[in-house]
């Protein structure tokens, strides 16, 4: 098999230090924030010229997270229970031939001139803290927006979703700019889909704070925040 040799040009800055509470794809929580931070060989203003009159981008980058030796041509995508097999190409799994996600994001910022040197700041983003960027390109509207486009076995799952109980006592222990974006990862159901047990009390790091809560029935409730 041909090799090709790819460097990534950046990482990314999230709340999640974990893969668990991830949303299954990009853009199901709006109110996420995560930063593209560059390497300093791409901390280049010029390179970004033009960039801040998209209101989209699409991130290519690396399951850093999710590598094994070799691949299998079917897989068992969570939002079918873990028990269902398809092809590989026919679902979004990080264990493929090559390791590479694809996430389309909101441009929310541009900003040049930073320690860090060009950093963007985008919204809904679906990825671990310091996972590789391989490219950025912007999101065209004219050519990537497909009206009456069909989502195979991911439609059947669309309204998937929880009830969420936050005690006050508790969500005041959240930063106030984390509130809304966690709470859209907890109405998404964080658990994965073949765990259903209500009696199983979760804890999901986000943000430097820990979320603990349970799930019986369509109902999530919060148990406990605390600081990591």
């Amino acid at each position: 098999m041909d090799k090709v040799e790819m460097r990534a040009i950046g990482h990314i800055r999230s709340q999640f230090p974990t893969k668990f509470g991830i949303p299954r794809q990009s853009g199901l929580v709006g109110a996420l924030r995560a930063q593209v931070v560059l390497e300093p060989e791409f901390r280049v203003a010029e390179a970004f010229r033009g960039l801040e009159g998209f209101s989209h981008l699409w991130l290519v980058w690396v399951f850093s997270e999710s590598r094994r030796e070799g691949w299998s041509p079917t897989v068992r995508p969570p939002r079918l229970g873990g028990n269902r097999r398809v092809g590989v190409f026919a679902s979004r799994s990080p264990f493929r031939p090559n390791p590479i996600g694809l996430s389309c994001v909101t441009l929310e910022r541009v900003d040049l001139d930073t320690p860090d040197g060009p950093v963007l700041t985008v919204g809904g983003a679906d990825l671990l803290d310091g996972t590789p960027v391989l490219d950025i390109k912007p999101y065209v509207p004219m050519a990537d927006c497909q009206v009456g486009a069909v989502g195979g076995f991911s439609d059947e799952h669309r309204g998937d979703g929880v009830r969420v109980e936050f005690p006050l006592e508790l969500l005041e222990k959240v930063p106030v700019g984390l509130r809304e974006a966690l709470l859209g990862i907890l109405g998404g159901d964080p658990r994965p889909a073949y765990h259903r047990d209500p009696g199983r009390v979760y804890g999901m790091p986000f943000g430097g704070i820990e979320v603990k809560f349970t799930v019986a029935g369509d109902v999530l409730t919060v148990r406990g925040v605390e600081k990591v």
